[in-house]
């Protein structure tokens, strides 16, 4: 190959490094603006899996509602159920997580450890699914959106964007859906039994729960019941 030919493909190559260098930069700027952007509570935010929904033409259910106009009980529940010491830690429960690496080293099964933050932060800008590539993008942002966001923000936006069934996200259209009721107006076994399907919303249905179902919403009942401080940041 001639040395020009050789000078030019060198060039073209490292031009699209730069691009492709530029392009991960872009990328990774958009859930840090999009924080900011979330802040004020007029804005209401979509997770990826709505912008799948609608993507692929199959549209879905949300009715956007504030989180005063949500049953505290609920709130009360989520956290007793799916991070207890959301209102203290920064976005990562680290002591949650020491437990589990402990469990995975001695070769036991593990838990999961993804706090409140880190769903929404992975609803809001990531995929579902296992993945250490997702874990380790989750983990930064979750520790930014914690420092950015007030914790009751938090809470309204994920609330707004979980998932409870197909096509069906947050907590008014689910409370309509599977209970013929407002948010508002939820009781506590209701809120239990919606924050119990949270984990597996495709096939944990909250108004024709098992027994096995039933019996973990018990559990949640009586601990949001309990909550006290732990909920304090959401009151």
């Amino acid at each position: 190959m001639a040395p020009r030919r050789k000078a030019n493909t060198r060039g073209l190559f490292r031009v699209w490094i730069r691009r492709g260098m530029t392009a991960l930069v872009c990328i990774a700027l958009v859930p840090l603006v999009l924080t900011f952007l979330y802040l004020p509570p007029f804005l209401h935010p979509i997770s990826t899996l709505m912008l799948k929904d609608l993507a692929t033409f199959q549209g879905y259910d949300r009715r956007w509602v504030s989180i005063d106009d949500v049953a505290p009980v609920l709130s009360h529940s989520v956290i007793m159920s799916e991070d207890g010491q959301f209102c203290s830690h920064r976005g990562i429960d680290w002591g949650e997580m020491r437990a589990v690496i402990d469990d995975a080293l001695a070769g036991e099964s593990t838990r999961g450890a993804s706090t409140i933050t880190m769903q929404t932060v992975k609803n809001l800008f990531l995929w579902n699914g296992r993945s250490i590539i997702r874990k380790g993008l989750e983990m930064p942002l979750a520790v930014y959106f914690d420092a950015v966001m007030p914790k009751k923000r938090i809470m309204e936006i994920y609330l707004n964007i979980a998932e409870w069934g197909p096509g069906i996200y947050g907590v008014e259209a689910a409370a309509q859906h599977h209970f013929g009721v407002s948010a508002k107006k939820l009781t506590p076994r209701q809120a239990a039994l919606l924050t119990v399907a949270l984990p597996n919303p495709i096939d944990r249905n909250p108004a024709k729960a098992g027994p096995g179902l039933k019996r973990v919403a018990s559990i949640v009942q009586r601990r949001a019941s309990r909550a006290g401080g732990y909920v304090s940041c959401v009151d």
